[in-house]
């Protein structure tokens, strides 16, 4: 079975075809099926807010970096974070105060 795309709205996983449109259940938001492919990469934190380039993110959980004794604390604020394309779910690369370079999964932060 295909699978389906969420809706960009609200993240519903319920979403069905409908001729050349995706249409989401819960919100009534439709969008063609061309829209998905022109949008690239889609990056959206652990609330479901959508990011883009330059966004101020809050991380949400106490993170373990390699190589240091010093982590990432719960609510450090990372200003001016860049999407990359990321293989293993680290989509967001930024600079962290304290750290420095670093790559982070959506998951573990929040827009500010």
């Amino acid at each position: 079975m295909e699978q389906l795309p969420k809706c960009p709205e609200c993240g519903s996983e319920y979403t069905y075809e409908d001729g050349e449109l995706y249409v989401c259940p819960e919100c009534a938001h439709e969008w063609s099926k061309n829209a998905i492919e022109e949008e690239g990469l889609v990056v959206r934190d652990a609330n479901g807010n959508l990011l883009q380039d330059g966004d101020m993110v809050t991380v949400i959980k106490d993170l373990k970096v390699k190589g240091s004794s010093d982590g990432i604390k719960v609510g450090t604020k990372i200003k001016g974070i860049r999407l990359v394309e990321g293989s293993d779910g680290h989509n967001i690369d930024c600079k962290v105060p304290g750290v420095g370079a670093i790559k982070l999964k959506q998951e573990f932060v929040k827009k500010a």
